[in-house]
């Protein structure tokens, strides 16, 4: 009898509430090595990406994310293995099984095309950047797409010599053969997929130091440097002001990406954070507002980035935190009252809840609005959370959770759980029940201290 066929390749994932077809089962990733050679907007690059893995269990065959361009060929440890794309996953079967506990290496020549919807790069007015966000970085290089398993990224990307490449890290040289430079970077700390970053350009890279020495770069377009310097030149007094609340900045670099792009929002790419540059063109803003923007996407740098969320679930930890620093910094700079802010949130609460779920148990997405699980509810509606938590166990134990939160979970991820394990061993008392309703429940539980706000009930 001859031997029986191998079961079909099925897409995989690793069973997230939100994202369930989101990451892969049996193996860790440590490292990833990407190579991008951009050939413009209107062209796929050309790309090579190796992952190097470890197996948590016997493979016959895995999957990687990936629906962003063609795949060439595959090779597992040098050897030439089967490939088949299957919806959004690539589905390898090496050429020899994978023991549990051995580690591997990929290798998948590709392209990664820029012109694709759903995220991941980019169109800028002269060039490309990233906004992986949540799910979209399995469409610009082949991983696993989930912030679970974060690992360390090496890019090396070749441009026309006229453009400037910037990425995650710092950088590591660069060699111009002929017409084309090739930039390499690194980062050394391990990074979720959605927070990885390059951007391609007409580009001025302002540099400066910030606190304790650490490297500062932004990106900016070159023809706006003169007029984007006075905001880029605020963050050093940025990362001070958050050092004092939650402890040192937490990578090697930092800096703004200010993108001649329309996104409709900023991301926290880890180490370079994404603006869009017209948001520092504006008028109808006053300077305090657009600085706590830069605050928020800074804020992330511990919150989100340093500490990732094991689920999309724990997304709230990323969102509320960063909201909560923008918020108090807003309050600091405006003279606008951090208390009326958070009681305009309580009074909302509830009907934030009703569209988009508690903080800690977000609704799914809309179909085909995977952006859609960013509503009210995990940004000001989870900084209502850590309002609550401090009014409960005061302001000097809140700042110590704060502290050894970012400390105990640094370049790792972390889970609600986590939170009010590490919340109630401050506190001196078991949090569980209390922070329970605040998370969980469908409507808003009694402020402790303020027996005077109410939340608006939504109408039927």
């Amino acid at each position: 009898m001859g031997a029986a066929a191998p079961p079909a390749a099925t897409p995989q994932g690793i069973g997230d509430r939100l994202f369930p077809d989101l990451g892969n089962p049996g193996y860790d990733v440590s490292a990833y090595d990407i190579t991008f050679t951009y050939h413009g907007n209107d062209k796929p690059l050309d790309a090579v990406t190796t992952v190097e893995a470890e197996a948590t269990t016997w493979l016959e065959r895995f999957n990687l994310d990936f629906s962003g361009g063609t795949v060439r060929s595959v090779r597992v440890n040098g050897l030439p293995a089967e490939f088949t794309p299957v919806k959004e996953d690539l589905s390898v079967t090496p050429a020899v099984p994978l023991p549990a506990h051995g580690r591997f290496t990929v290798t998948v020549h590709h392209t990664s095309d820029p012109r694709g919807k759903g995220g991941g790069w980019v169109p800028t007015s002269d060039g490309l950047a990233m906004a992986n966000q949540a799910d979209a970085a399995h469409r610009v290089f082949p991983g696993n797409d989930h912030p679970a398993d974060k690992a360390r990224f090496t890019f090396r990307v070749t441009a026309p010599k006229e453009l400037t490449v910037v990425a995650n890290g710092l950088p590591e040289g660069r060699v111009t053969r002929g017409a084309a430079t090739t930039w390499t970077y690194r980062s050394r700390h391990p990074m979720a997929t959605e927070l990885a970053q390059v951007s391609i350009g007409r580009s001025a890279v302002l540099r400066r130091t910030g606190p304790h020495g650490l490297p500062l770069r932004d990106v900016v377009p070159a023809a706006d440097r003169e007029a984007l310097e006075k905001w880029a030149a605020k963050t050093p007094g940025q990362i001070s002001w958050m050092e004092k609340r939650v402890g040192r900045y937490p990578f090697e670099t930092y800096g703004m990406l200010l993108a001649d792009a329309s996104t409709g929002f900023e991301l926290e790419t880890q180490t370079l954070s994404l603006f869009e540059r017209d948001l520092f063109a504006r008028t109808d803003m006053p300077a305090w507002y657009l600085e706590s923007i830069m605050v928020h996407e800074l804020a992330h740098q511990w919150f989100g980035d340093s500490v990732s969320p094991r689920t999309w679930s724990d997304l709230w930890l990323n969102e509320g935190h960063a909201s909560w620093y923008e918020a108090k910094y807003a309050a600091e700079r405006s003279g606008k009252s951090f208390d009326a802010r958070m009681r305009f949130a309580y009074e909302h609460s509830d009907e934030w809840r009703a569209d988009g779920g508690p903080p800690a148990a977000p609704k799914p997405p809309d179909p085909g609005r995977k952006i859609s699980i960013f509503r009210p509810v995990v940004y000001d509606g989870s900084a209502l959370v850590l309002y609550a938590l401090q009014q409960k166990i005061g302001a000097p134990a809140f700042e110590r959770l704060e502290r050894e939160w970012v400390t105990a979970h640094r370049d790792a991820t972390a889970t609600t759980a986590d939170f009010t394990a590490l919340a109630s061993r401050i506190a001196g008392r078991d949090l569980t029940g209390f922070l329970h309703g605040w998370l969980y429940e469908p409507t808003t539980p009694p402020m402790p201290g303020r027996p005077d706000w109410k939340a608006a009930r939504k109408p039927a």
